[in-house]
């Protein structure tokens, strides 16, 4: 497993920012049908708990958004380490577009 933490920092409200997160995997997996499924996520207020499969990995972590920025830590199956970059790429560009 290969560890991703991801600060992204934002200008919305706390709850602003929570309700567009929310939203992102709903996305994710409209946009990326076929390759994302069995989104699963769980919120206890501004913490959530994630899970998807993309092509074949279970993917998992959690996400909290915070008053400035949005945490999300993830632990990837070794096989998919070797995208972390570009992971955290799309992810970031994501959630930057979200949160703008």
């Amino acid at each position: 497993m290969s560890k991703l933490t991801l600060n992204i920092p934002h200008s919305q409200t706390q709850e602003e920012a929570l309700n567009r997160i929310k939203q992102l995997l709903g996305r994710l997996q409209e946009e990326q049908k076929g390759t994302v499924t069995n989104v699963q996520e769980n919120w206890d207020g501004p913490n959530g708990d994630f899970s998807f499969s993309a092509k074949g990995f279970n993917i998992a972590g959690t996400i909290q958004v915070k008053e400035n920025e949005v945490q999300l830590d993830s632990d990837l199956p070794f096989a998919v380490a070797l995208f972390k970059g570009q992971i955290a790429s799309f992810i970031t560009e994501k959630a930057n577009a979200l949160l703008a």
